[in-house]
């Protein structure tokens, strides 16, 4: 049954029923004669069926072999066209799956996803939030295509591809009215009795503040948790507690006054990182998303969803 989708028979196939003779056939298709006739064994073997009347030096098509011809024009046609649209895609199609915390999706990649779009509109993204300690599984089943992490500095690992693109600056907030913003130096001890309004658990930046503060021995006394940086953010401003969150993603209320970073005594290093296994294909769509992020986040300082100051190459201007 296989012979009948080999496009390689079916043109030999075609070629006979065309020329109606099998020494035609060979020429046209550079094969010997003896081989042409073994394919045509091989297609009459696979179905069972006789495609072609011997008639002493002439050949003729049998019914069967009329009705399978029609079918064999299509499926040629079809490889052909399967090849081209492979093979010289010049516009990204299908799916991309990417997984990113909450903070990247609404502060980085926001100016990526419109600029993507326009670019490549046949694309579909499939966005997910795998969990860091999960993403050599997911990566590595094919799962998601890659992942923009918020974490720790990372370097290459014997599996995954792990590319740094821009510091994250974590930053102490508290609203204006709060008594640890007059302190000239905030330091460990002075967090020790505070609320601290915080990201869910698994979050990288959450565990990095609750290791330091492990490692002097302290802990957070009964920390608020949320699935939503912006509700964080209101609780802060409303004097609920305090909270640790990259500078990006509280521009706009830095500007405004309704928060205030404390000038604390230490400094935890995260960035936003692309991550995808060393084993994956590069298809043209994830080609493009790499390609994209490599350029424009770095240059996203402000975290705004804006490319007003930002270069791009001529090629990936806006249409």
């Amino acid at each position: 049954m296989d012979e009948l989708l080999d496009p390689r028979l079916l043109r030999t196939f075609r070629t006979v029923a065309r020329t109606l003779s099998f020494t035609r056939a060979a020429e046209e298709l550079g094969y010997a004669q003896s081989s042409v006739t073994m394919q045509i064994q091989a297609l009459e073997k696979a179905t069972g069926v006789q495609l072609f009347d011997r008639l002493g030096r002439r050949i003729a098509l049998t019914q069967s072999g009329r009705q399978l011809l029609s079918y064999a024009d299509r499926i040629v046609q079809l490889a052909e066209e399967a090849f081209v649209a492979v093979a010289n895609a010049v516009e990204p199609s299908g799916r991309l799956t990417i997984s990113t915390p909450q903070t990247v999706a609404t502060y980085r990649l926001p100016p990526v996803f419109r600029h993507y779009r326009r670019l490549y509109p046949n694309v579909q993204f499939i966005i997910h939030t795998i969990p860091d300690d999960r993403l050599v599984e997911k990566l590595g089943n094919g799962s998601i295509d890659v992942a923009v992490t918020l974490s720790e500095p990372q370097t290459t690992s014997h599996e995954l591809v792990t590319e740094n693109l821009i510091p994250e600056e974590l930053l102490l907030l508290a609203s204006p009215d709060h008594p640890l913003t007059s302190q000239r130096v905030v330091r460990l001890a002075h967090l020790e009795p505070e609320t601290f309004l915080l990201t869910e658990s698994g979050c990288p930046y959450r565990n990095c503040l609750e290791r330091l503060l492990a490692e002097n021995g302290l802990r957070l006394r009964l920390p608020m948790e949320f699935s939503s940086i912006e509700a964080i953010k209101q609780c802060v401003i409303a004097g609920m507690g305090i909270t640790l969150l990259p500078r990006v993603a509280v521009q706009r209320e830095l500007q405004e006054g309704q928060l205030v970073p404390l000038n604390w005594e230490h400094t935890i290093q995260i960035s936003t990182q692309l991550v995808y296994h060393r084993d994956k294909w590069i298809f043209p769509a994830l080609e493009k998303f790499l390609e994209l992020c490599r350029q424009m986040i770095p240059q996203s300082e402000n975290g705004n969803g804006h490319l007003d100051h930002m270069r791009l190459p001529a090629t990936d201007q806006f249409y």
